[in-house]
């Protein structure tokens, strides 16, 4: 009976909850865009912090637009899989459906893909599990501890995870690419030093004038 209980706590996420869990992941996902647009994409990959972050770059549906989608990621055996950890409904993943071909950004490299739903591969919970702990905290949020619970457990809790599978087919270069925005902070950080350095001499007296009286 207290198993069954704990596996309903862990599994069970109201529909509040997963709605904030949403826009949260919205607004962490913008700021990892960034962050690998900037070029420093690498350095986020931190699984006991923000978790593998890899960047999918898929065509919408509808518009037939590039869209890109920050996602958890892990590899095993050497291929790389992900999860839609919000279901069959997120967007990123009905565009993989409706055309399976990506390109990832990953710390290694630039790789275009065909991207693969595997849900009914026999080795699911498996890799499941390496996705999961690769997602830093990003597990633990949605109630899910892939380093301690079962195989039952774990089957339970991402029944509505679709498992997805990127197989890489060519290695990509050129523009449009991570770190396609890597020259903006070099130039940011100069402008600011110029305005520092040379700012207007009074200003730059009144404040020496200022920490000479307070002494």
């Amino acid at each position: 009976m207290c198993s069954k209980q704990r596996r309903r706590s862990i599994t069970t996420t109201s529909q509040p909850t997963q709605e904030r869990l949403r826009q949260f992941f919205k607004t962490l996902n913008r700021f990892m865009l960034l962050m690998w647009r900037l070029g420093f994409g690498s350095y986020m990959n931190r699984p006991e912090l923000s978790g593998r972050i890899m960047v999918l770059t898929h065509s919408g549906r509808k518009t037939g637009l590039r869209r890109q989608t920050p996602v958890n990621f892990a590899i095993v055996d050497g291929e790389v899989y992900c999860v839609a950890g919000f279901g069959s409904g997120s967007d990123w993943y009905r565009n993989l459906l409706a055309e399976p071909q990506v390109e990832v950004w990953l710390p290694s490299g630039w790789w275009a893909g065909i991207a693969d739903d595997i849900s009914d591969s026999p080795q699911r919970i498996h890799i499941i599990r390496q996705v999961m702990i690769a997602s830093g905290f990003a597990a633990r949020l949605a109630g899910i501890d892939p380093l301690r619970m079962s195989a039952e457990e774990l089957a339970e809790a991402s029944a509505s995870y679709p498992l997805i599978h990127i197989r890489r087919v060519e290695a990509r270069t050129g523009p449009g690419g991570p770190g396609d925005l890597a020259w903006v902070w070099p130039w940011t950080t100069s402008i600011l030093l110029m305005l520092l350095l040379f700012r207007p001499k009074s200003r730059r007296l009144r404040n020496i004038r200022g920490s000479r009286e307070n002494l």
